[in-house]
């Protein structure tokens, strides 16, 4: 099964947990090793989004994160596992579960243009 993993910066943490934080380079050796890694992507801070909505009608864009919170999504990773006991295993080793905070979710489907059925004219 297939698993995004929202890495999230989290300003609470604290030098112990710096401190007791595993290799990133060594998760990332692990994961690709073990054919766990599928893909990733960071994500600029917080300071660089935009927000797009539309409400009564009326186009609202604005300046930063859809919430006002000091913690914000640095990135994404999509791994595989056979399950959610594993993907929390995978993400026990990696260095934002101790620096910052992991949110793990199955993928409900993946695909691009190609893969969305063609319209019929």
């Amino acid at each position: 099964m297939k698993y995004a993993m929202f890495i999230v910066i989290d300003p609470e943490t604290t030098e112990a947990d710096d401190a007791a934080a595993p290799s990133i380079d060594g998760w990332f050796d692990y994961m690709i090793d073990k054919g766990a890694y599928l893909q990733g992507i960071r994500l600029q801070p917080k300071s660089d989004a935009t927000t797009v909505r539309v409400r009564d009608g009326k186009v609202l864009i604005t300046d930063g994160p859809f919430t006002e919170s000091a913690e914000w999504i640095a990135g994404v990773a999509v791994i595989e596992c056979k399950d959610l006991d594993e993907a929390i295993e995978q993400a026990l080793k990696h260095n934002m579960a101790y620096q910052g905070r992991l949110e793990i979710r199955p993928i409900h489907s993946m695909g691009g243009p190609d893969d969305r059925p063609k319209a019929t004219e």
